[in-house]
């Protein structure tokens, strides 16, 4: 054959493709097996194998497709797909290319929600610590839902039957479809941008598990987790539970019941009050009548009933004390008159009248001597006594200390010169009020040398 003949691999692998591509059994397969080598690149598609235990094929998905997924495909999982076969011409393989997929057993979105639930708890967007509580008296109660429908309804009717001073503030928001988790992240982000409100409650009624996806979103969650405003999800019925309600500040089994957490009761506060006032009056009877208990003993009790018995026996000590001193005198002087009296008799009985008045001013005289000599002798005294507190005053070293001087001691040894310390050394200074530890960097004499 000539060379012309031969075809070149471009081309039979193009031939191949087109058989691939021709084939209507191949353009609509219906698959099912295990995830293998799976690769999810950074543009968006999916890259894996499929394989069972007797055979594998190489797969991918393109972003288009990937990114209607509700769940992230993992190494290991079943799978059913829905796709086309045909030959990548580059290699020349042919491969599935995966239009749907779903987990086999189990839902997409309940793996999606699974998935997305261990990502963020692993995180800690689901922490008790990390949540807000919820302010006992909101005066402004901001509502994200949609407009018509029965949980906005019921939202403002509970709130305004329960607490009517509280404003409450509507956020129109989408809350099912394509569309919805977009426009949650958005208004959320607005309330918390106007800060408006005190708390949001954050909703929808019931539904399915698709018509309630919006609140299993990532974006949502941390929508709700970076709200500086406390959030109450509400998010269908009792029975339904979504992200929103894990990551929520506090959760809602209904719409009607988040209104009931999110504001107080009136009546209830009203009766609260009064039940407090009651109580508080009462024990304030109570406290009373014990004060005036305990007043009436005490003015009864013996020592204020007559409180004059508490110093009668000091009054009578003093008076007895006083006839005492009365006693003493008189016999002092009585003494004093009978002595004075045999000095006089003596003294006339031995001396003349002239020697008995010359000794009666030389007892003068000398009393006055006496009397100036001891006065002197005080003066001299008491001038010594100021002089020794001068010389103290000018020789105590916390008078000295006061006025900038300072005691430097090392292992309770006064230092008096640079010989008795090293470099290094830790010595203690002491102030008049008090003591410095000190480290000696360096030394330094009068010289200047070190």
């Amino acid at each position: 054959m000539s060379a012309s003949s031969y075809l070149t691999v471009k081309a039979l692998t193009k031939y191949i493709k087109r058989k691939f591509d021709a084939d209507p059994h191949l353009r609509e397969v219906y698959v099912k097996g295990e995830l293998s080598n799976v690769k999810i690149h950074t543009s968006g598609h999916i890259y894996f194998t499929l394989k069972d235990d007797g055979a594998r094929i190489n797969a991918a998905m393109f972003r288009t497709q990937a990114s209607k997924l509700k769940f992230r495909p993992e190494e290991g999982m079943q799978v059913y797909i829905r796709g086309e076969v045909s030959v990548y011409e580059a290699s020349g393989n042919y491969q599935l290319y995966a239009n749907v997929m779903e987990p086999d057993g189990i839902g997409g979105l309940f793996v999606a929600f699974n998935q997305l639930k261990e990502k963020l708890q692993k995180e800690g967007l689901f922490n008790p610590n990390f949540k807000q509580p919820i302010p006992a008296f909101p005066k402004t109660v901001g509502v994200l839902t949609a407009t018509t429908g029965a949980a906005i309804r019921d939202i403002c009717t509970t709130i305004s039957r329960r607490y009517p001073q509280t404003e409450i503030l509507i956020y129109p928001t989408v809350v099912q479809g394509d569309h919805a988790a977009p426009n949650i992240v958005g208004n959320i982000q607005l309330a918390n941008k106007q800060q408006f409100c005190d708390v949001l409650i954050v909703g929808r009624g019931g539904g399915s598990i698709e018509d309630l996806w919006a609140f299993n979103e990532e974006i949502v969650a941390r929508a709700i987790f970076e709200s500086r405003i406390p959030i109450i999800s509400a998010v269908g019925h009792e029975t339904d539970t979504t992200i929103a309600d894990f990551v929520a500040d506090l959760r809602a089994p209904t719409p009607t019941a988040a209104a009931e957490l999110a504001v107080p009761n009136q009546q209830e506060l009203i009766q609260r009050i009064l039940s407090s006032r009651s109580q508080l009056h009462q024990m304030m009877s109570s406290r009373l009548q014990y004060e005036r208990s305990r007043l009436n003993k005490l003015q009864n009790a013996y020592p204020l009933a007559t409180p004059e018995r508490l110093y009668r026996p000091f009054t009578e000590r003093i008076i007895q004390l006083d006839m005492q001193l009365g006693r003493a005198s008189q016999m002092f002087l009585m003494k004093k008159t009978s002595e004075l009296q045999k000095l006089e008799s003596t003294i006339k009985l031995h001396s003349p009248q002239n020697e008995i008045q010359s000794n009666y001013k030389q007892i003068e005289q000398l009393t006055r001597l006496l009397s100036r000599s001891i006065s002197q002798h005080l003066d001299k005294k008491k001038d010594q006594y100021l002089s020794n507190v001068r010389t103290l005053q000018a020789l105590n070293p916390l008078a000295i200390m006061t006025r900038g001087y300072s005691v430097a001691y090392k292992e309770d040894e006064v230092v008096n010169s640079i010989s008795k310390i090293s470099r290094d050394d830790e010595i203690s200074i002491h102030f008049h009020d008090g003591v410095a530890q000190a480290k000696i960097v360096s030394i330094t004499d009068q010289k200047g040398g070190k």
